[in-house]
């Protein structure tokens, strides 16, 4: 890729700005764990909401939408749903008031809170903090190996070299500058240089957004686009079988890409997507950046009003780039694309329309932009997890009277410590894929169970805990190397069934140990599910307690903020294909959801204590 000098100039001056206000904010980090992990609980709410946003504006992600919308058109807007996307709406409807009013500093600590010091309290305590960290390290390896594919293909120096024998490529120098200089001001500043960063990042990203879109606009009519896609695929509703044929298209080859994903039932996809949805997002946030955001917010209801701007500036300028970008390349890149071959290569597609498309200015912006997406998710995951290594072990099972500034120092050296190792899973990501997969899906596939019931059944153990994630590692592990072919969203139910069988025979081999524990947590928590027989002894003991009568209204809400979510994916697609009716009813949509959740949920946040 060529650069013009304005275009370098601003990707410099970008870099050089973040690290020196990284720098300048790393003295307010040095006087405890709760000031280097959490800012002390006094930044402000909307601050960590656009922070949270920039740490979930991965580079990775953007281009796989980017690849979901080429291939899937208006479809693929329900594809995110696999994860889900809209966690996030449990998440700022009720569960960040919930997990804010634990006042604990990580999730590890969180289960502590809900499960006392017992044996099985103990071992579920550790198989979170394991899990925290082995997912770090494998996101930190992730996202090194990623960022210098992109980088070889966006910036035009050659960096390699050879050190001590052994050969540096160019991808693997710019991967160790790049994180090196992200890890430079999140180890020294904490959370506080993560946040004032990630917010300063937020900005460059979708003033970027905002400029690709409209080059996109300006390049590209609806008809352009119609001769390139097959039918169907403007429509945003399906059938039982997706039915989306490009034999006859200019790109045959994508009819490969469906078959592979496994997605041509995409009625039973849907109905899949949802189970799972629900029951992820009742098991509520992993212990990462997400979690950390909440529980750094001054109260519980500033902890769900971050979640709730989270989304409100993700989306629309997001999607208004990825669908900028879906057209040019699907107009404009015919001829780059069909020389692929059978496989497209969206991760190429991406750097070739930035060189083909942007003008100089807007280049540079991009690339300054990409670099913000990245490193604002590498910073928040650097500065996640050290919190479990220091706070959960060192501080809880080896120096329960280390002094602030012992426990600051190796916050630091945990925090180098990771991002070393995490660089050498990155060196190594060709041999080490396989185990980095095992870890991710087997930790992950064991999640959901376990983690729904902690909130809401008052009998849940933590030994009922431990088996239950131990039971879905096992069921996700046997998934990974036995039956590969087999896509995980359709496998998803039995793991499901196989890590509750752990969840109740972990349960029910022994009687609530920690009842008082249980009562503790139900009455500082307040949450709804079922929690009768400790709800009626709570109330015994304080007949001033209010039970949660909420699970309606949190119910309704949800509902209506999966919708309003929805809206702000699909008006900046249907803006960019000129879809004007749809486009016009989706803002209906979107304001008539606006204005329920402004009645139903945020004027019921003045309650929340």
């Amino acid at each position: 890729m060529t650069l013009n000098y304005l275009d370098i100039a601003i990707v410099a001056a970008y870099v050089i700005g973040v690290l020196l206000l990284g720098i300048y904010l790393s003295r307010k980090a040095s006087k405890n764990l709760e000031s280097y992990f959490l800012g002390g609980n006094e930044l402000k709410w909307y601050y960590l909401g656009l922070s949270n946003a920039s740490g979930m504006f991965d580079i990775s992600g953007t281009m796989w939408t980017v690849g979901i919308l080429f291939v899937y058109g208006l479809k693929s807007a329900w594809l995110p749903w696999l994860w889900p996307v809209w966690n996030q709406v449990f998440v700022f409807v009720y569960l960040a008031v919930w997990m804010r009013r634990s006042n604990v500093m990580t999730g590890a600590e969180w289960i502590t809170f809900r499960f006392g010091d017992g044996k099985g309290a103990k071992l579920s305590h550790i198989i979170i903090v394991v899990f925290a960290v082995i997912s770090v390290l494998g996101f930190i390896a992730y996202f090194f190996e990623g960022i210098g594919k992109y980088s070889t293909a966006i910036l035009p120096w050659d960096l390699s070299f050879t050190f001590l024998g052994y050969h540096i490529s160019s991808a693997k120098s710019y991967a160790l500058l790049i994180c090196g200089l992200t890890s430079l001001y999140t180890i020294k500043g904490g959370m506080h240089s993560v946040v004032a960063t990630e917010v300063m990042q937020f900005v460059v990203m979708t003033i970027a957004c905002i400029g690709v879109g409209v080059v996109a606009y300006n390049a590209v009519d609806a008809g352009d686009v119609s001769r390139m896609v097959p039918n169907g695929w403007t429509d945003l509703f399906f059938g039982w079988n997706l039915d989306l044929d490009w034999s006859g298209t200019p790109f045959p080859q994508v009819n490969h890409k469906i078959k592979t994903d496994g997605f041509d039932l995409f009625g039973l996809l849907f109905v899949l997507m949802v189970l799972k949805g629900v029951l992820a997002s009742t098991a509520g946030p992993v212990p990462s950046y997400d979690m950390q955001r909440i529980l750094a917010t001054r109260t519980p209801g500033e902890a769900a009003k971050m979640s709730f701007l989270t989304i409100c500036v993700l989306y629309l300028p997001r999607y208004f780039m990825i669908i900028g970008f879906t057209v040019l390349a699907l107009v404009f890149m015919r001829p780059e694309i069909m020389a692929m071959g059978d496989v497209i290569d969206f991760e190429q597609v991406l750097p070739m329309a930035i060189n083909k498309f942007l003008p100089v200015g807007l280049k540079g912006l991009m690339l300054a932009g990409f670099l913000a997406a990245f490193m604002g998710t590498f910073a928040a995951f650097v500065n996640s997890a050290p919190a479990y290594i220091v706070n959960d072990i060192y501080k809880k099972y080896i120096n329960p009277q280390a002094t602030d500034q012992r426990l600051v120092m190796f916050s630091i050296l945990s925090s180098l410590l990771l991002v070393v190792v995490g660089i050498v899973f990155g060196f190594n990501a060709g041999s080490l894929n396989q185990l980095i997969l095992w870890l991710s899906s087997a930790l992950y596939g064991g999640y959901v169970a376990a983690n729904m019931l902690k909130w809401i059944w008052w009998r849940f153990t933590g030994m009922g805990y431990f088996w239950g994630m131990l039971f879905g590692l096992v069921a996700s592990t046997v998934k990974l190397f036995f039956f590969p072919e087999y896509v995980d969203i359709f496998v998803f139910p039995i793991i499901l069934l196989f890590s509750l069988l752990g969840c109740m025979v972990g349960t029910y081999l022994r009687p609530l140990p920690n009842r008082e524990q249980v009562k503790a947590f139900y009455r500082t928590t307040r949450p709804w599910g079922f929690w009768g027989p400790i709800k009626k002894e709570v109330m015994r003991e304080d007949p001033d307690f209010e039970p949660n009568q909420d699970f309606k209204r949190d119910s309704f809400n949800i509902v209506v903020g999966i919708i309003w979510q929805m809206a702000q994916v699909v008006i900046p697609i249907y803006f960019m294909l000129r879809k004007n009716t749809e486009m016009i009813l989706w803002c209906g949509v979107l304001i008539l959801t606006t204005a329920l959740l402004k009645k139903y949920w945020w004027n019921n946040l003045k309650n929340i204590t």
